[in-house]
């Protein structure tokens, strides 16, 4: 890793000794807060938050450390945190400042904390005599893998897939800083960089239909599924028998029917011995039915699909 890296993963790594906790929330709340009057300044106000600070508002060395990681920005005489940092129990992860607007930027919301429920949840019952493969595609911050790592232990091979060159950054850096040193963060576009079959595959892809068509949060397609589907079938091929699927995703529900499940029936009754389908959420990112690729949809629900291969 370059000297950038390296300041990134000491910074979170004294933030956790400090024992900072902070849950990312949505872009709507979090700008709701920002709107409000400024508060005592913090570690949580300056790499949760991301308010403004002075220089003496903050441990030397964590100023120093955000220097040589060139993630300080200047701001009317104070400075502004270009990286955010969110935890999830331990866990600490660094991802991209607020707001989330470039189109290479690497989102941490609330569907990562369901993602990583979804993960362990399904996870409880699997017991292996061997090592296995495990593959996070579309890592983003890494979360998902690096949150399944450290339930599988050094049981598992971890691959950080991402077509994000950023999100693959982000992705090392944080597996250094929760201590998976044994996970790899590897180009990709869904599996065609990875290679060799994978015991579990577990996915968060973006799942909107994104005018702007930002990595995050574009999912392909004219309904945003397009990426599900994909991660779906080029999944499902590479696993090996009795390999397990953990998509975490989005779907319009048009007339009442599923776009996402409907359209993957066919590879569901092809490929797989089990499968278990959720709504974790009926309604999210409401406002987005007002844009044109929702016209003809009742909501936008949050799903989980566990999917076993037949053996």
């Amino acid at each position: 890793m370059d000297a950038k890296a390296l300041a990134l993963i000491e910074l979170g790594r004294s933030l956790r000794a400090e024992g900072y906790r902070f849950v990312a929330v949505t872009p709507a709340t979090h700008a709701r807060v920002l709107d409000r009057p400024g508060a005592q300044t913090s570690l949580r106000s300056i790499f949760g938050w991301n308010r403004s600070f002075q220089r003496d508002e903050i441990p030397a060395r964590m100023f120093d450390l955000l220097s040589e990681a060139e993630a300080l920005a200047r701001e009317d005489g104070r400075y502004r945190s270009m990286v955010r940092f969110a935890t999830i129990g331990e866990m600490i992860f660094a991802h991209s400042a607020f707001p989330t607007i470039e189109p290479d930027a690497v989102f941490f919301g609330p569907d990562t904390y369901r993602f990583v429920r979804l993960i362990g949840a399904s996870l409880a019952d699997l017991a292996f005599d061997r090592r296995v493969k495990l593959i996070d595609v579309g890592s983003g911050s890494g979360a998902g893998g690096i949150f399944a790592a450290r339930l599988l232990a050094e049981k598992a091979d971890i691959v950080l897939a991402d077509i994000n060159r950023k999100a693959l950054a982000f992705s090392a850096i944080n597996a250094a800083i929760n201590d998976v040193a044994w996970a790899r963060a590897i180009f990709s576009d869904i599996l065609d960089g990875v290679e060799g079959e994978a015991d579990l595959i577990v996915a968060n892809p973006p799942y909107l239909a994104d005018e702007e068509q930002r990595l995050y949060r574009h999912g392909g397609g004219r309904l945003g599924i397009a990426l599900a589907q994909r991660i779906t079938a080029e999944g499902l091929a590479r696993l090996t028998p009795g390999g397990r699927l953990i998509l975490y995703t989005g779907t319009p529900l048009i007339g009442g029917v599923d776009a996402f499940f409907d359209s993957i029936q066919p590879l569901l009754q092809l490929h797989c011995s089990h499968v278990s389908y959720e709504e974790i959420d009926p309604d999210v990112f409401g406002e987005e039915l007002e844009r044109q690729a929702y016209v003809d949809a009742d909501r936008i629900a949050a799903v989980g699909l566990v999917a076993t291969k037949r053996g």
